[in-house]
């Protein structure tokens, strides 16, 4: 169910008395509730307790509705602001040919470009698990063949038969990225 408000407005707060606060911002002090409602109803205002808390409870004459509007137009704003960063995996073994690796290697880099992070698995079988130096050197080779497009956020890490490492967007990668997009006036969403 979605959350109902909590907060207490005109009737609604018991209280005797409350701290109350004008339309402007200004401190009046403390005021008896009932005065306090009939100040609201002849400004045609609301009465909102916006500190219950306190002692005596902070109350403030607004417009209930459009101060609820406000609030949820921040709130959206807020959100709107968030960065959403994805974890694309990408699998390889360590006996692996020249052209998989450079196909591989382009996933990784396309990736990166959308400003996914990347976690990079080796997956060892059989005996190949006795050298696990081939995959720390495959993994080593796939981050300096990108060229500063990645950092390393977590090294490799060895876990049973995988090794995995975790690469991030670089910092340049990053900032080219929200230039193309501020340019082309996009709003930064990625097509397919």
């Amino acid at each position: 169910m979605p959350e109902r408000d909590q907060t207490r407005i005109n009737e609604r707060i018991g209280v005797r008395e409350v701290r109350l606060i004008d339309e402007d911002g200004k401190q009046i002090g403390v005021v008896d509730t009932q005065t306090a409602l009939r100040m609201a109803q002849e400004r045609d205002l609301d009465l909102v307790e916006v500190a219950p808390n306190s002692r005596p409870p902070v109350a403030r004459l607004l417009d209930y509705s459009k101060y609820k509007y406000e609030q949820e137009q921040k709130a959206k704003a807020a959100r709107k602001h968030q960065q959403q960063i994805n974890v694309r995996e990408i699998k390889l073994r360590p006996k692996i040919a020249d052209h998989d690796y450079s196909t591989k290697k382009g996933h990784v880099e396309r990736f990166l470009r959308n400003g996914d992070k990347v976690k990079v698995t080796i997956m060892f079988r059989g005996r190949e698990q006795s050298h696990p130096e081939r995959g720390r050197a495959l993994l080593e080779r796939l981050f300096e063949d990108l060229d500063g497009m990645a950092v390393i956020e977590q090294a490799p890490l060895q876990e049973g038969r995988n090794m995995h490492m975790l690469l991030a967007p670089s910092k340049e990668l990053l900032r080219e990225r929200k230039e193309a997009a501020e340019t082309s006036g996009g709003n930064g969403k990625r097509g397919g």
